[in-house]
């Protein structure tokens, strides 16, 4: 069995502010090795339900946050960004059996985290089909497009609830709360734990159940409402993009790896 888990550190437990997510800033190390735990519980997990394959994509900021020598065998690390649009999880394709989420986030304009976003803190929102989406969206769907279900997310309260709104069977376990500029976190050890068993569980029921991903709907209007006007302008004039009002680009296409093409160039570059 072959998976594939992404980790990002705005979602891990005990976060919340950015300095936790900075690297050089006060308690980043702290944070990074949480994210570590986190990641070293989903792959134990995983291999607890049997996997024999597991390519973790260290998806925070540079890219570069987890060590390769702290994850179990026979784990494989992607650090660093290639700038390919799978960003998130780069090299997934159609011969993983699953994909995981670990220390995921809030969307951009959530009040729930308050280190949501969605990719960069340059956007106030981020909309496919009029429905504001979070980063767990965009990889979700990228699985999709290859064929790979998702099947298990750790992160803040208000991404598992979003989760489940999206697809019941995802297990999900929830790290902490926001509110205002504090969040409200579980216990590390119970959160390793429960990431731990939830893994194992959510591949258990991926084999059982034969669980695969959500159809991918037939045409996507993609919406970036940035916070300033300039660079809405700017980014207007990618191929197909159009300025809606002041701050927004729209695109419509029927392909989605032409949305994530252009949040490569109209967001990350």
């Amino acid at each position: 069995m072959k998976v594939y888990i992404s980790a990002d550190i705005e979602g891990i437990t005990g976060i919340c502010h950015w300095d936790d997510a900075t690297v050089g800033k006060w308690n980043y190390e702290t944070c990074r090795q949480q994210m570590q735990e986190e990641v070293v519980a989903a792959c134990e997990g995983a291999i607890a339900a049997g996997a024999t394959e597991i390519l973790v994509k260290d998806a925070h900021d540079t890219g570069r946050n987890l060590s390769p020598h702290h994850l179990p065998p026979p784990v494989e690390l992607i650090r660093g960004w290639s700038g390919h649009p799978y960003c998130m999880v780069q090299d997934l394709d159609r011969s993983f059996d699953a994909l995981i989420l670990v220390g995921y986030h809030s969307r951009a304009g959530s009040a729930a985290n308050p280190l949501a976003h969605t990719y960069t803190t340059e956007v106030t929102q981020i909309c496919i089909n009029h429905q504001p989406i979070a980063e767990f969206h965009l990889v979700t769907w990228t699985a999709a497009y290859e064929g790979v279900p998702t099947i298990f997310v750790a992160g803040d309260g208000d991404l598992c609830a979003a989760v489940t709104a999206y697809d019941p069977q995802i297990e999900t376990v929830a790290t902490l709360k926001g509110r205002g500029e504090s969040t409200r976190s579980i216990h590390t050890r119970l959160a390793t734990q429960q990431i731990r068993a939830g893994v194992e569980r959510a591949l258990d029921k991926r084999q059982h159940l034969q669980i695969t991903a959500q159809p991918l709907p037939d045409w996507f209007v993609l919406e970036v409402t940035y916070k300033h006007p300039p660079r809405a302008y700017r980014k207007s004039f990618y191929p197909s993009a159009s300025l809606v009002g002041e701050q927004t680009v729209r695109l419509e296409t029927r392909d989605w790896f032409e949305v994530l093409r252009a949040l490569e160039f109209i967001v990350l570059g």
